[in-house]
């Protein structure tokens, strides 16, 4: 792995801009363990054996790795986000106030801390900000129009502007790629993915996924695969989340190792009820397994009914908030056949759920000019 080697008597260019973590030490073994995480992280560090550095690498690298024995001469540089110190003896209690003089966010000892610093150094990498706000879809029954909801959520977050991810958890759904048209597409599916564990580069699966309508879709291919272990679940989604925007999951209502794992992964969620008696005793049996792993599960009531119930009362019948209600949309099922995603008619009930719903749980995006929307 090439690192750029820079000290006092040979600085960098003033035009130098680091791409990776810049090393703040003289301890040569301190150096070569950062320098070995740093290269398990993908990431191509800088390091600087004497101290200040200049104030351009300081303020560009994405995260700064000082060594406590340069701790002292660092602590009158300007405070900057992403300065951890790394302590050289752990009897050392003075470690501590250094710290707090450094500005460092955290004080750390490897090899104790190695499992964090790593995932640390591929978070800066990685442009890691806040997590991706995550929602669960499910049905209440069989047919309920979960996978339309996901599918129209994926779309019309990625329309409003939200780096959006659609991952279906189902199986047996047929795959959400047919549903958006992209079922040809290249890209990943599941059982290239079900070997995942420890820790996935969220931009490198989101460029080896399917691009469908500006939003990528992790979804199943039509081979025998029906399994995802919760290992890979935990991986790829905890990978998408760190990528920021939004995330919709496609969830089974039977909750199986892998769906309950993202479950526990999501932020809120849905439950899609047809207002009808049988679809509300059925929504009772899957309120009450999600709602041992999501606090915020809302009720989304599919219009008309047979008998007229009210969405209220089904809600409350299953006792969920009221996230809202859909009306019967023509040509929604004419659309799936024609590979047009749910969603896609701006002026539909469905899109307008969507939009509003959006609009309450998500952040406000930024648009050129550094105005939100």
């Amino acid at each position: 792995m090439p690192t750029t080697i820079v000290n006092q008597y040979g600085p960098a260019p003033d035009d130098f801009e680091p791409s990776g973590p810049l090393i703040l030490t003289e301890d040569d073994a301190l150096a070569e363990h950062l320098l070995r995480l740093c290269a398990a992280a993908g990431a191509e560090p800088q390091l600087l054996s004497g101290a200040p550095p200049p104030r351009h690498l300081w303020e560009a690298a994405p995260l700064v790795l000082v060594g406590d024995d340069l701790s002292e001469r660092c602590s009158g540089l300007a405070r900057r986000a992403g300065v951890l110190l790394l302590g050289l003896d752990l009897d050392d209690c003075e470690v501590w106030v250094r710290g707090i003089q450094l500005g460092a966010e955290q004080v750390l000892f490897l090899p104790d801390a190695q499992a964090w610093l790593l995932d640390r150094i591929a978070d800066a990498m990685e442009g890691v900000g806040p997590p991706a706000v995550t929602v669960a879809v499910l049905g209440g029954r069989g047919g309920a129009g979960a996978s339309t909801l996901a599918c129209a959520l994926a779309v019309t977050g990625a329309r409003a502007g939200h780096r959006t991810m659609l991952i279906d958890a189902d199986p047996l759904g047929g795959g959400l790629d047919v549903m958006l048209g992209g079922e040809a597409t290249a890209g990943l599916r599941w059982p290239d993915l079900a070997g995942s564990r420890g820790r996935v580069s969220g931009h490198e699966l989101a460029k080896a996924l399917p691009l469908l309508h500006s939003l990528t879709a992790l979804s199943w291919d039509r081979s025998d695969s029906l399994v995802i272990p919760p290992e890979a679940m935990r991986s790829v989604l905890a990978a998408a989340r760190r990528r920021g925007g939004l995330v919709v999951l496609d969830l089974p209502r039977h909750l199986e190792p892998a769906a309950s794992q993202a479950l526990e992964q999501a932020d809120t969620g849905l439950l899609v009820i047809p207002a009808e008696l049988r679809a509300m005793a059925a929504a009772g049996r899957v309120t009450a397994a999600a709602r041992m792993r999501l606090a915020d599960l809302r009720a989304v009531i599919r219009l008309p009914g047979p008998l007229g119930l009210r969405s209220e009362e089904i809600a409350r019948g299953v006792g969920l908030r009221l996230a809202g209600e859909v009306s019967h949309e023509p040509g929604l099922t004419v659309d799936a056949e024609r590979g047009t995603p749910p969603g896609l008619r701006t002026h539909g009930p469905l899109a307008r759920f969507c939009a509003a719903y959006l609009d309450e749980v998500m952040p406000p995006t930024v648009i050129e000019g550094g105005t939100t929307s």
